[in-house]
């Protein structure tokens, strides 16, 4: 029996909107490289956002959380977010606010670590120059913390001074169409800086995960391929893809959800692109029936991590013959400094 007729059986899979071809095609894949079956992957389950299926439970810590140095604020109002994936975050809008709620929590929380996000200024740059001696003293006091930032786009001297902070991770978007940039992140900036960013990250020692917004450019495919050549030319450490939220945008903005068979093309062109990369599923996808096709598509692919999987993913994965971890961690900081090494920790922390 083929995969599409076991992966069926499952529920919820029963219901996913699979393309049998298309499953048929990953079998053959799989048979071909035998890199899929035996691959492991693991289960991403981040403390910041609640999360319990019938599989897998979350972690009632806070212990990772991310951390907003402009509150719900972005110049750039891009078409595809419009500052609402700002709004969960915590709100950390001076430096003495951000100490303050990074003690408390390592006080009452078991802190392991956060995230330093913010909304960007009319050049896609996030303004943390003033944070920073805020940031080298929380690492100081506490050096087991890890710290990661969005970097959006930056120099060298600026990747630099987050280095030299002691920022551990860097993540950065990577956009690989200028009718992107200019459409849709209302931005005059061009693909050359968004390599030269990695370009700038690659001259520090912090550990570098890129991310591709699938289907940015109004739920369809463009430049998606692009931007996996760029990060193919920079050492980084991990790639984590995710997959633009129409419901974030403005109801009269033509967003479309981008269609599964679409995204698995994206997964089949990642793995084959940097084989030995680890290339991961990250937290920002639709959810419901979508996601559960999307999901089992990333464990059909290879792909070594999901974030806050499907219900139902584990007897996917059992079927595809791919050993299953958890780990309570963001899964941009799923390297340990060894260029691409994956962590093998499990416990309720980041």
């Amino acid at each position: 029996m083929g995969w599409y007729q076991q992966i069926t059986r499952v529920e919820p899979f029963d219901e996913a909107p699979l393309d049998a071809d298309l499953v048929g095609a990953f079998e053959r894949d799989a048979a071909v490289t035998a890199r899929t079956p035996g691959r492991p992957v693991r289960f991403y389950t981040p403390t910041f956002k609640s999360y319990e299926t019938s599989e897998i439970k979350g972690c009632g810590k806070n212990s990772f959380p991310v951390f907003s140095i402009t509150g719900g604020a972005c110049a750039l109002n891009c078409d595809h977010c419009r500052a609402k994936i700002l709004e969960p975050m915590i709100a950390a809008t001076s430096p003495e606010i951000l100490e303050r709620r990074v003690r408390d929590l390592v006080m009452l929380q078991d802190l392991k670590g956060f995230l330093l996000s913010g909304g960007s200024n009319r050049r896609n740059e996030v303004p943390y120059e003033r944070f920073l001696p805020t940031v080298e003293k929380l690492k100081r006091d506490y050096p087991y913390l890890r710290i990661a930032v969005h970097s959006a786009l930056l120099d060298e001297a600026r990747a630099k001074g987050l280095e030299a902070a002691g920022v551990d991770v860097a993540m950065t978007d990577v956009i690989g169409a200028e009718q992107t940039i200019r459409e849709v992140y209302h931005l005059e900036r061009s693909v050359d800086d968004f390599e030269a960013t990695l370009a700038a990250l690659r001259t520090t020692r912090m550990e570098i995960v890129p991310h591709i917004v699938i289907g940015l450019h109004y739920g369809r495919l463009k430049g998606e391929f692009n931007a996996l050549d760029m990060i193919a030319r920079h050492a980084v450490d991990a790639l984590v893809l995710v997959i633009v939220m129409p419901n974030y945008a403005a109801p009269e903005t033509p967003f479309a959800i981008v269609a599964p068979g679409d995204i698995a093309e994206v997964f089949r062109r990642a793995r084959r692109r940097l084989p030995d990369l680890p290339v991961l599923l990250g937290c920002a996808r639709p959810p419901g029936l979508h996601k559960l096709a999307v999901d089992a598509y990333a464990l059909m692919a290879g792909l070594d991590g999901i974030a806050f999987p499907a219900d139902g993913i584990k007897g996917v994965a059992e079927i595809l013959g791919r050993p299953v971890a958890q780990q309570h961690a963001c899964c941009s900081m799923a390297v340990d400094g060894a260029r691409g090494a994956l962590q093998a920790k499990t416990g309720c922390a980041a």
